[in-house]
């Protein structure tokens, strides 16, 4: 596509400038330092200097991943006057209250917004509410430049879908949805995206249907695990095996294969708050995806108090047992311990003074302190009165019930949250799985 600022850039006339290096900006930004110059900026210093040794902070990116990209690393804002096309890759949480936080995307936007220069595009790739980039964003942009919007400067948004920890499905390889504040900005951001992405680009029509677009993916993840939560809960008052159900009932060609577990994470348990603020805002009180959202934050404590009923049963004082918790990432075989409810499960244990040990060996026992002021072990003790598998780790698969009884005293208790085992009645154990 022959468009005036892609060639530039292409020629490496000017660059381009991702903002925010984490687990989504980190790999946008080293995809194209393939095709062009760029300049990769994140406030934190400390992540900048390990990108400059080549070293992913995240854990997701080999050193490899560096090696022939025309990319600098800074956290001096300044350095983003040399960019003339500004990528925003900053993370989008929500507060204590479930309220979406604009902080990091409203900062990011004044950084750019100061060096600003006519002919520069401003695309947004952090999960928003619809309508987030036009109100709250633009008007930061324009505040801060004294530019106005299609005179002087050009805006997107092309929602991220990285998948933390997926091999197969890396970003060149997954379809990008694209959008632009005008007919000309299309075409441009269009041109760049579709220079690294080999899966395509799909163009939608207005910057408010790419936003909806993303923050729906993740709604409706949400909507069907939380489906399944309320069946697993239903099915343990029945007495039947949730996994079992599933199993007999993906028989059917078109029954959709999600399972119950804990929804945590950037994403599927951020992402549909920022929906619902929104239409709060309009005036609209959402029900289906309000009560999704409720059952997947209430199965910590939905956990917990099944781990004290098993028990009690078995004559246990829970103020006087030691539980170990294995896994707290957010998902199987990444580091990302951000919005993790297995920490939720582990504060929902302590509220019954259960002395609770946690093991990952995925995540960084410095971030696990600093992030939610717990204490992440090398490597589990023994004499445990019940073991929870939380996560999914690869090299937790290949455990069998002769492992978790060496952990464990004489009356054990597995829980296992992913479904991961066949644990046999004569094996001694109390297991049960959601």
């Amino acid at each position: 596509m022959n468009t005036p600022l892609f060639n530039a850039l292409k020629q490496k006339e000017k660059k381009l400038a991702v903002i925010g290096l984490g687990y989504v900006g980190l790999p946008i930004a080293l995809e194209f330092a393939r095709q062009f110059r760029v300049i990769g900026f994140d406030i934190s210093a400390e992540r900048v200097a390990m990108l400059k040794q080549g070293e992913d902070p995240s854990r997701e990116l080999p050193p490899s991943a560096f090696d022939q990209a025309d990319i600098t690393f800074t956290a001096d804002p300044n350095e983003l006057k040399q960019a003339s096309f500004f990528v925003v890759a900053v993370p989008t949480p929500v507060d204590d209250y479930k309220v979406p936080d604009l902080k990091p995307l409203q900062r990011a936007s004044e950084a750019i917004g100061r060096v600003l220069k006519p002919g520069d595009y401003v695309v947004y790739e952090s999960t928003v509410y619809p309508g987030c980039t036009e109100d709250d964003c633009i008007p930061i942009l324009e505040q801060q430049s004294g530019l106005r919007l299609g005179e002087d400067f050009k805006v997107g948004y092309s929602p991220e879908r990285i998948n933390p920890g997926d091999k197969q499905r890396t970003l060149p390889d997954i379809l990008k949805i694209v959008s632009g504040s005008d007919a000309e900005a299309l075409r441009e951001i269009t041109a760049v995206y579709g220079s690294i992405i080999r899966a395509g680009v799909y163009q939608a029509p207005t910057i408010k249907v790419a936003e909806a677009a993303k923050v729906i993916e993740n709604v409706q993840r949400d909507l069907n695990i939380s489906l399944m939560n309320e069946l697993a809960i239903i099915f343990d008052k029945m007495g039947v095996d949730t996994q079992e159900v599933l199993k007999a009932a993906g028989t059917k060609w078109n029954f959709l294969p999600f399972t119950p577990g804990l929804v945590g994470g950037h994403c599927i348990g951020i992402d549909p708050y920022y929906l619902l603020y929104k239409a709060r805002q309009l005036g609209y009180d959402p029900q289906v995806i309000h009560s999704g959202r409720r059952i997947n934050d209430g199965m910590p404590a939905y956990i917990a108090t099944k781990l004290v009923q098993m028990l009690l049963q078995r004559g246990k004082n829970p103020r006087q047992t030691k539980v170990l918790v294995m896994g707290l990432t957010f998902k199987e075989d990444v580091a990302d311990i951000r919005n993790s409810k297995v920490a939720d499960l582990v504060r929902e244990l302590m509220k019954f003074a259960i002395n609770v040990h946690l093991v990952d060996p995925h995540a960084s026992p410095n971030e696990v302190a600093q992030e939610y002021r717990m204490t992440l072990m090398d490597t589990p003790s023994t004499h445990y009165d019940a073991v929870i598998v939380a996560v999914g780790h690869t090299n937790y698969r290949t455990l069998d019930s002769t492992y978790f009884k060496s952990l464990m005293n004489g009356s054990p208790i597995l829980l296992d949250l992913k479904g991961l085992y066949v644990v046999e009645k004569e094996s001694g154990i109390d297991y049960w799985r959601l």
